[in-house]
């Protein structure tokens, strides 16, 4: 039997096929960064179902969505800042009346989270606290073993601690937020900043690499990037004292640098009891978490797993 994962975010869709064992039988992405509306995000999402549904040998228990905004009973009520719409769009609902398959959506740092919770860097810890970095910065917390998202779901936007009351403009719609400092978007804008680089024609990939080749520039930004990190994570460390902080997405796969810095820069400013339990790390399972979150909600879910409404 088999689950069907979508993450949807702003630069791609990707797509899985997994099965109960947690193994990913069948994946791919496809790019939404030139997608101009609602309708064409759930366009993709109906036709990566389809493929999806498609390669599976066996049958489809259901499908997972993790969504960068704000979730509540499978309805994106907003929050979806770099997507075009979805304000109060009953997501599940669409795509189960397109496709005949039960439908799971919820956010896509806590689809992250559970994911490395059952199969990565969470896996026996009661209490984690879960950051994604990438065109922004997502977040979720498992509090006893359980997501918490806040009443009704609509918590959690840690990319939106404010980092300066007077800072620059995020895309939420306030100012000085964590996400406006600390993103690989915020990072690519630092650096195109100052070489004069378009920023289309940079990724972190090619700052990362100068920053380990000595380059001045990489290395200025590089060193404001992991300052600003380490002011909102040392929030976060002072918030929930987690039994581990979990980095995924963005530049966390760069190498053991990137946590140790952070860390040592967090151990400086946190206060001493709220991070002597505490470790960041990265996320185990890279862009599979929130693949694999998706497919174990669909999973763990009675009506979906019981359900004959399947392919």
């Amino acid at each position: 039997m088999y689950a069907i994962a979508i993450d949807v975010g702003s630069t791609y869709l990707r797509c899985g096929l997994i099965n109960l064992k947690g193994e990913i039988s069948y994946s791919f992405k496809m790019p939404s960064k030139d997608v101009l509306s609602e309708g064409e995000i759930i366009a993709l999402i109906n036709v990566a179902v389809r493929k999806c549904a498609g390669a599976a040998e066996s049958q489809i228990l259901g499908v997972g969505i993790g969504f960068p905004g704000i979730v509540e009973n499978n309805v994106i009520l907003g929050g979806a800042d770099n997507l075009p719409g979805f304000h109060h769009v009953n997501l599940g609902a669409l795509i189960t009346e397109s496709t005949g398959l039960n439908v799971v959506v919820d956010n896509d740092a806590n689809m992250m989270a559970w994911g490395e919770m059952q199969f990565g860097a969470g896996k026996n810890c009661s209490d984690a606290v879960f950051l994604t970095l990438g065109t922004g910065i997502g977040g979720s917390a498992v509090v006893n073993n359980k997501l918490y998202g806040g009443y009704r779901n609509k918590g959690m936007e840690f990319g939106h601690i404010i980092i300066n009351f007077d800072g620059p403009s995020c895309s939420c719609g306030s100012r000085g937020c964590f996400e406006a400092y600390a993103s690989i978007r915020a990072l690519i804008q630092d650096y195109a900043r100052l070489t004069g680089i378009n920023p289309s024609d940079l990724s972190r990939k090619i700052i990362t690499a100068n920053y380990f080749a000595g380059e001045a520039a990489a290395m200025e930004v590089m060193e404001r990037h992991l300052d600003y990190m380490a002011i909102g994570i040392t929030s976060l460390i002072n918030i929930f004292s987690p039994q581990k902080l979990i980095i995924g997405g963005g530049i966390s796969d760069a190498g053991n640098f990137y946590e140790q810095e952070i860390s040592r820069r967090v151990a400086q400013r946190a206060m001493p009891d709220t991070f002597s339990n505490s470790m960041i790390v990265r996320s185990e399972m890279g862009n599979e978490a929130c693949l694999l979150g998706c497919a174990s909600r669909v999973f763990s879910t009675p009506m979906l797993f019981h359900s004959n409404n399947s392919y």
